[in-house]
């Protein structure tokens, strides 16, 4: 026998008979019509999470008892879906109830048409919902709404249509549940884009690094004088020209001119960035007594 399906006004209530469910809500997409998003928070006795893991959102969208879950968004013909599955029967019974909210992603739900949750046995693959309830915002400012709450009554459950509203949105509505929420994270996710049009700009790279001082009157750098100095790679760098320099000397031969990445200088090469600089070639004299050892092991003919 398929199960009648009750359409709920807000504050009604109905049995469900069903050991699992499905709680979707469905909403028509559109220019300007903000994204929705579910999430489903589990109570204890006193109306508040024992936990913060019981917060089933899209950035947890699965509870550690692997019993409520959120599934992936559908795209169907009458709308958009996004739904929360709970197995009611496995819930730990401290578990007293699991609230079913909507959040809206950048602006409020007077800007979503056609907001409305379906309840569905989730042993039926294709059956018709046990119940449907139109979400109609109260105030139009609403970012956050629960839309219905899944509670038990004696040895089974129940569902109510509640539409509660929030204007501060899915943040309001977790600590509104005892979630602790941290603030230099609360807004930062990507669900926030207010938050990254309002953050600084980094500064560039230009702004970070002040310009090299000029001095009216010094002699030019050696940047200018580039085919007469002794060139030396700049491994990819802008050279940065250095304060006043001396008058530039006359050019050496060719034979200096080689760069100073451990190869020999000429008597005016300049430093080579710190290192050492060899001796002058007339050091580097042979010895005529001078003998190699003997090399690597000697072998005897016997």
């Amino acid at each position: 026998m398929t199960p009648m399906t009750h359409t709920m006004l807000k504050g009604s209530n109905v049995p469900v008979d069903a050991v699992a469910v499905r709680a979707v809500l469905r909403w028509t997409p559109g220019a300007g019509v903000p994204d929705v998003d579910a999430s489903a928070l589990l109570l204890g006795a006193l109306g508040r999470v024992r936990s913060d893991e019981d917060f089933v959102f899209y950035n947890q969208p699965r509870h550690p008892s692997g019993l409520v879950r959120r599934l992936p968004k559908r795209s169907v013909a009458e709308g958009l879906t996004d739904t929360i599955e709970a197995d009611l029967g496995a819930l730990d019974a401290s578990v007293d109830q699991v609230v079913i909210a909507a959040s809206s992603d950048g602006d409020a739900f007077q800007q979503v048409p056609d907001l409305r949750i379906l309840l569905f046995d989730a042993a039926l693959a294709d059956g018709e919902p046990l119940a449907v309830f139109d979400v109609r915002p109260e105030t139009g400012e609403e970012t956050a709404i629960i839309c219905g709450e899944l509670y038990r009554r004696g040895e089974g459950w129940k569902f109510r249509a509640v539409g509660q509203g929030y204007p501060t949105g899915l943040i309001g509505l977790a600590t509104a549940f005892g979630i602790s929420v941290d603030d230099s994270e609360a807004g930062g996710g990507p669900e926030d884009p207010a938050a990254a049009a309002q953050a600084p700009a980094a500064p560039t790279q230009a702004a970070a690094e002040p310009a090299a001082p000029t001095h009216a009157g010094s002699a030019p750098g050696p940047d200018s004088q580039a085919t007469v100095l002794h060139p030396q790679p700049a491994y990819g760098y802008p050279p940065v020209a250095p304060p006043a320099m001396p008058p530039v000397p006359a050019p050496q031969p060719a034979a200096s001119s080689q760069p100073a990445y451990g190869y020999p200088q000429g008597a005016g090469a300049p430093p080579a960035y710190g290192y050492p600089q060899p001796a002058a070639a007339a050091a580097h004299a042979p010895d005529p007594h001078f003998v190699l050892p003997p090399q690597g092991p000697q072998f005897i003919r016997s």
